[in-house]
């Protein structure tokens, strides 16, 4: 019994230590795919890590950390909108399960399935949307609303 519960104890550490290897890769990601997103992935290695120790001087700043919080939430919100513009809620339906790289398309432009509907459902540009499912045998409807109020996924309505 003893050696039961000490291998159950294992098992849960490691368990434990494979969620935060998980969530530490991930946010390594994130980190890299910001760098990346302000422009800063081409600078020489000792150039972005001087950048970056200049910003870790400022963390003790609650001003400068405040102020970088809404520059950040602000461009987020903004590169929203403009991602989202004109965008509106479609499905796509297919007569016959797609192909892997028919499948990798629809993701890319923004995409998911919907195991419970059978379909691929997401925010896009209508014309878009029609050409993607054509080019892959289906079709592509429009989502009716039912209140004008409602906004689509991902929209936001973040003032600046």
């Amino acid at each position: 019994m003893h050696e039961q519960h000490k291998a159950r104890l294992a098992e849960e550490a490691t368990r434990l230590k494979n969620v935060e290897r998980k969530v530490r890769t991930r946010r390594l990601i994130e980190a890299g795919a910001l760098i990346e997103k302000v422009g800063l992935l081409d600078l020489d290695t000792n150039v972005l890590y001087g950048a970056l120790l200049s910003l870790r001087d400022g963390l003790d700043d609650k001003h400068r950390i405040d102020k970088w919080s809404v520059l950040g939430g602000r461009t987020f919100a903004r590169e929203a909108r403009l991602r989202d513009a004109g965008k509106e809620a479609i499905v796509l339906t297919f007569p016959t399960p797609l192909v892997r790289d028919a499948t990798a398309s629809l993701r890319t432009a923004g995409f998911r399935f919907s195991r419970v509907m059978q379909h691929w459902e997401g925010l896009a540009h209508y014309t878009k949307a029609e050409r993607l499912a054509a080019a892959h045998g289906g079709t592509a409807r429009r989502v009716a609303t039912h209140d004008a109020a409602i906004q689509p996924l991902g929209a936001t309505d973040a003032t600046e």
